[in-house]
């Protein structure tokens, strides 16, 4: 470009105008009959080559100030161009990185999506296992209510039913295991009793089921306390009789084949207003009921 100025600067200091050479050459026209020195001829042929020159010289350099135009043009556009580019880079960089980020969310939606899908099934499964343990449950528990109500003989009503089927079993197997206790307590006090009478030799068992199975024996505990009654009884008369001073054969009194039941029984029934003096005199105190035992032969 400094160069293109430069000689157009030479060309404006020596330069022919092209009306000069105009006129030289109209000169040489309009006088046919003068000719023209050589020398002038090649002047006047490099003046107007000269002038040819400067104008494309001058044609061109319009042309390089309008392609420098245009190249500016196109470099500030480049640079809006890679200004965008880069703009477009981040922007592709930030859609990557929101469509990764959504890609993960989106897997991460999907894992959750079946780990609430498994906890429901899983839930699903204890809802069913839970409902078939409570069913066996209310059997197990309906089941002893009807043995124990098989065995006292005693129904309940609740008062305030919980319209729960469980929990209303298991208030009735309450209403029952309290029936229980208070009957065991009272079996346990009566049998505790009853014991020193029946096994005089035995110590007490601790537990009431040691206690309730100790009069369970194969052998009728009532008939043995019955003849052990009868015994003493019989001890008690003889000892009496023995002491009125009276003359008894007692091989005879022993011998029962000679005596039926029935007068056996009329007998005992004759001697019964007598019963109350033996027994004030042995300091036993008889029920006011009669007796309504059998007399043991």
């Amino acid at each position: 470009m400094a160069a293109v100025d430069l000689g157009t600067a030479e060309w404006e200091r020596s330069k022919i105008s092209s009306q000069d050479v105009n006129i030289l050459k109209r000169g040489s026209q309009e006088t046919p009959g003068i000719a023209l020195p050589p020398m002038i001829k090649e002047l006047i042929r490099i003046g107007s080559q000269f002038i040819g020159y400067r104008e494309y010289a001058s044609r061109t350099e319009e042309k390089l100030a309008e392609a420098n135009k245009r190249a500016d043009a196109l470099a500030q556009k480049l640079e809006q161009n890679e200004a965008a580019r880069k703009k477009a880079e981040l922007a592709a960089s930030e859609a990557k990185a929101e469509a990764d980020e959504a890609k993960a969310k989106a897997a991460s939606v999907e894992e959750l999506q079946k780990k609430l899908e498994d906890a429901e099934t899983a839930l699903n499964e204890h809802k069913a296992a839970q409902a078939a343990r409570e069913q066996g449950i209310l059997k197990r528990l309906k089941s002893q209510s009807r043995r124990i109500q098989g065995q006292t003989n005693q129904e309940f009503d609740l008062e305030n039913p919980d319209n729960d089927p469980l929990l209303d079993a298991l208030s009735y197997l309450e209403l029952h295991g309290s029936e229980i206790r208070e009957g065991v307590a009272n079996a346990d006090a009566g049998l505790s009793t009853l014991f020193p009478y029946f096994f005089p030799k035995k110590e007490e068992p601790k537990t009431f089921l040691a206690l309730a199975q100790s009069f369970n024996s194969s052998e009728d505990l009532g008939l043995k306390m019955r003849q052990e009654n009868m015994k003493i009884a019989i001890e008690s008369t003889v000892a009496l009789v023995a002491d009125s001073q009276q003359t008894v054969d007692w091989m005879k009194v022993g011998d029962t084949d000679q005596i039926e039941q029935s007068r056996w029984r009329s007998l005992i029934k004759a001697a019964k207003p007598n019963t109350k003096k033996i027994l004030a005199y042995l300091g036993i105190k008889p029920a006011s009921t009669p007796s309504s035992s059998r007399p043991e032969v």
